[in-house]
């Protein structure tokens, strides 16, 4: 791979090399004729000069004065032109910032009269008809999408790869409004819930969590700034996550840097970064918890330990998991399975076994794949 970009890179550069001296010459071209057009009108306004004042028509005095003349005005014309090019190659850049700042946000905010503003979910999450595509796309990631998810239950979303699950938090966030249809939370529409604190009743945990380089107990404090978490709450959290033996191997324990950004920080690996995640999730008591591949980064140990604790920690709260692993899955509530943008299994593990259908033959091809994973370990 080395020698690969080593040759990529080359060639690049030779290009840039080869457009950068083109322009360097057309320039030089542009500078040497507009040098040569003054030389020549300044060298024909003398010539004349010169000839009426050898005819007595005009003083050697007026030709000084003259000549002096057109020297300014090419140094006024000089400066003048460059200038102009200063500001057209601003203007490029300037053209872009304001047309940036020219965006305006596509979700717009409820009217106060309009708004309703509900702190907890009493009865369900209810997606209705819903159909969206992401801009310029023409393949719709949810096309006529229905979807309940009760109050109070663990609901795990599977399905392949572009099959609309992660489009699924999106619009649930209101990072987008969905094309048609509408998202419900009891009976309030999503677009009639202030964005701030709509995003109050949730909290998500994604796939690949932010590494804030700040000590262990800010990364969690993060979770939640609003009533500034104590000291018990953060290390419940943390007991939680199952990232006790995390934090007590680190140097100084909570106060503990984490990153390399900074001298003397503690990087971790991505199995212990999404723990103290998951930490910083279950530090913020919001009534929905949306989970997108919890556990992914953890290994099978890890990940039933943290399965045992979440069923506990989840009592109370609907939570929403996007999940490959069947092994997660299993121990929802409910389990969907979503393909092309529509849902086309519902039920438990066990019911969704028995019908014998997509469910059933992908969790046969996870347990052979383990299984052989297994007996390929142990020879």
């Amino acid at each position: 791979m080395g020698s690969h970009f080593q040759t990529v890179y080359q060639s690049l550069r030779r290009r840039l090399r080869t457009e950068r001296f083109q322009l360097a010459k057309r320039e030089s071209v542009a500078e040497l004729g507009a040098s040569v057009i003054a030389l020549l009108i300044t060298g024909g306004a003398l010539t004349w000069m010169a000839w009426r004042a050898m005819h007595g028509l005009v003083t050697l005095g007026d030709l000084a004065l003259i000549y002096a003349a057109l020297n300014q005005g090419q140094r006024l014309m000089r400066s003048l032109l460059e200038n102009v090019g200063q500001l057209y190659a601003n203007s490029l850049f300037l053209g872009n910032l304001f047309e940036f700042l020219a965006l305006e946000p596509l979700i717009t905010e409820p009217s106060p009269a309009q708004a309703k503003i509900p702190h907890e979910l009493n009865d369900e999450i209810r997606f209705e008809h819903v159909s969206f595509r992401y801009p310029e796309s023409q393949r719709r990631a949810l096309d006529d999408f229905n979807l309940t998810v009760p109050a109070g239950q663990i609901v795990a979303i599977v399905g392949p790869n572009g099959a609309g699950k992660s489009t699924l938090i999106k619009l649930l966030c209101r990072f987008y409004d969905p094309e048609t249809g509408c998202i419900k939370l009891d009976n309030a529409d999503l677009k009639a819930i202030p964005t701030q604190h709509l995003r109050r009743l949730i909290t998500v945990l994604f796939q690949q969590p932010v590494h804030y380089n700040v000590n262990v107990s800010e990364n969690i404090e993060f979770g939640d700034l609003r009533h500034e978490p104590d000291v018990r709450e953060v290390e419940a959290a943390v007991a939680a996550a199952g990232a006790e033996g995390i934090v007590s191997r680190l140097p100084q324990g909570y106060r503990s840097l984490l990153g390399r950004w900074f001298s003397g920080g503690t990087e971790l690996s991505v199995g212990e970064w999404q723990r103290i995640a998951l930490a910083r999730a279950f530090l913020r008591r919001a009534p929905i918890m949306i989970l997108d591949e919890p556990t992914s980064a953890l290994d099978p140990w890890a990940e039933a330990d943290w399965l045992q604790r979440f069923r506990s920690l989840a009592v109370g709260r609907t939570a929403v998991i996007i999940t490959h692993r069947f092994t997660t899955a299993m121990h929802a509530d409910v389990i969907h399975v979503l393909e092309e943008g529509r849902i086309v299994e519902s039920g438990s593990h066990y019911q969704l076994l028995q019908r014998n259908g997509r469910y059933a033959e992908s969790w046969a091809k996870q347990t052979t794949a383990a299984g052989a994973d297994l007996v390929a370990a142990s020879l």
